[in-house]
């Protein structure tokens, strides 16, 4: 039998990983100390056409319900400039999919359960350890000084295909259809984000159609709502000894342009890759590969989101403008556009 890999973390990104490994016929154990939480807050995740390859090799893609985007309308608010992606300037079937993190999560469980691979609290002795149990003090930080307010919005006319991304000047607003309905995405400051989260049902659906304007239809009623700190957080090296970290345990990205699930599946995709025909999979070697075969994408999605999430910002009239002429040139030259949306859907494999 191959050496035994313990990967730490039974969130997305680790399931994900011992179900590759184990399909790659890896002896792998996967390890959470905490009991697994079967349910969560509202949390949208947007899956790249390139994620829903990766679930469709585990057997994980049928069981979910998720929503397909087939076009992205990205504006600012204020200032003139917008442009739009669709699945077929890609190439692809949709640009995305979203799903709420909660049926994501049980999707993944159930299939490790119909693999065999129980969720066990100790990793024993093993030739390597994955990790994918999140953030941790190891990290370098940059704190945004802003929250992410999430809530479930219901329009009239209802949600459809079409995701939505407004550029405001105290942050970017996504808008995810979800069967239906809206799932918000809204950085802002921490102390607004606390009190549009507890306002009143009419208070809140104003100041988000002010936000927002009337693009995706006239805003009812709200649901679900909470909030949560942005931050980047980078661990300067992705490999130790006898050590690979992948996910949240290797970087955590602001939400805008919905890159961070789907970098953490790239990440383990590309592990189980280099893994499998590695005799040691802990040797320095090995993973110094896997370290290298990261390294481009994960350095490009860090700068990118993070350039978004700090260019848009503020409410400067030439900044506002310059914007305007770098989502319009976008929108007119369908290569660029092209390769914008497979930069996202594939990283760095979408290169020439």
């Amino acid at each position: 039998m191959p050496g035994k890999i313990a990967v730490r973390g039974a969130g997305p990104v680790g399931c994900v990983m011992a179900l590759l490994l184990h399909a790659a016929g890896k002896n792998v154990r996967l390890v959470q100390r905490k009991a697994v939480q079967g349910k969560a807050p509202l949390k949208p995740i947007a899956l790249s056409h390139a994620s829903r390859l990766i679930l469709e090799r585990i057997g994980a893609w049928r069981a979910l319900e998720a929503t397909p985007i087939s076009t992205i309308h990205i504006s600012q608010q204020g200032a003139f400039g917008r442009t739009c992606l669709s699945a077929a300037d890609a190439g692809v079937p949709a640009l995305g999919y979203v799903v709420d993190y909660a049926s994501l999560l049980n999707c993944l469980l159930s299939r490790l359960e119909d693999s065999g691979i129980r969720i066990e609290t100790d990793s024993g002795d093993a030739l390597l350890v994955v990790h994918a149990e999140g953030t941790s003090n190891a990290l370098k930080e940059k704190n945004y000084a802003q929250e992410a307010l999430v809530a479930l919005v219901t329009t009239s006319p209802v949600a459809a295909r079409t995701a939505w991304e407004r550029f405001t000047p105290e942050g970017p607003l996504a808008l995810l259809p979800l069967g239906g309905r809206y799932c918000a995405v809204w950085g802002m400051h921490p102390e607004r984000a606390q009190a549009l989260c507890s306002a009143p049902e009419a208070e809140f659906l104003l100041a988000l159609a002010t936000a927002f304007g009337g693009r995706a239809g006239q805003f009812v009623a709200v649901g679900e709502r909470n909030h949560a700190p942005l931050a980047l957080r980078v661990r300067p090296s992705r490999v130790g000894v006898r050590e690979a970290f992948v996910g949240n345990a290797a970087q955590t990205l602001h939400p805008v342009a919905g890159q961070g699930l789907n970098l953490g599946l790239r990440d383990a995709w590309d592990l189980a890759q280099v893994l499998q025909d590695a005799q040691d999979p802990g040797e320095a070697r090995v993973l110094q590969r896997f370290a290298a075969l990261r390294r481009l994408d994960a350095m490009a999605s860090v700068r990118i989101t993070d350039f978004l999430a700090e260019a848009f910002l503020g409410a400067n009239p030439l900044a506002g403008l310059m914007r305007g002429f770098g989502l319009t040139a976008l929108d007119i030259c369908l290569p660029a556009r092209r390769f914008f949306a497979r930069r996202m859907i594939y990283g760095t494999s979408a290169l020439p």
